[in-house]
Order: structure tokens, then sequence, then C-alpha cells
């Protein structure tokens, strides 16, 4: 399903967005839709990667206790 959209875009974003995609053969909609996927990814993986590094700090202490007793049964 397409929803319909009215943009805003700077005047020379529009410029150079309309020159790419010209030299590139594909239609505004698909490049459009194209950057916003892309862009999309690229702070869904920056939201993934900080929840990632907040729960490693959480577990940090846990995870240094747990090496600890490995390094103790080794040594035994």
């Amino acid at each position: 399903m397409s929803k319909v959209l009215s943009l805003k875009l700077k005047e020379e974003i529009f410029k150079e967005t309309e020159k790419i995609r010209k030299s590139i053969k594909i239609p505004r909609n698909a490049y459009i839709n194209n950057a916003l996927d892309f862009y999309n990814k690229i702070h869904n993986r920056n939201i993934l990667k900080k929840k990632l590094q907040q729960e490693s700090k959480l577990v940090t202490n846990e995870s240094l206790a747990v090496l600890e007793e490995f390094e103790s049964l080794i040594e035994s």
C-alpha cells in the first residue's frame, strides 16, 4: 500500500536529486523511496547499536565474575 505525501525540499537538494535520478534513469518516486529506505536502515542500525551497548554495560560485572570463576577453575 502506498501513501501520498506533500513534500517541501530545499532548492539545492531538489536540483541535485533531479540531476542524479535522471542520470541513473529512475523515477522520482522510486528514488525517494529507496533513499528513505536506506536512511531508515541506517537509523535502525544505530538504534540497535546503542541498545546493545547499553545492555552490554548492564552485564559487564556479571561477565567479569564468570571469567574470574573460569580462570580460578583453570588454575586449580
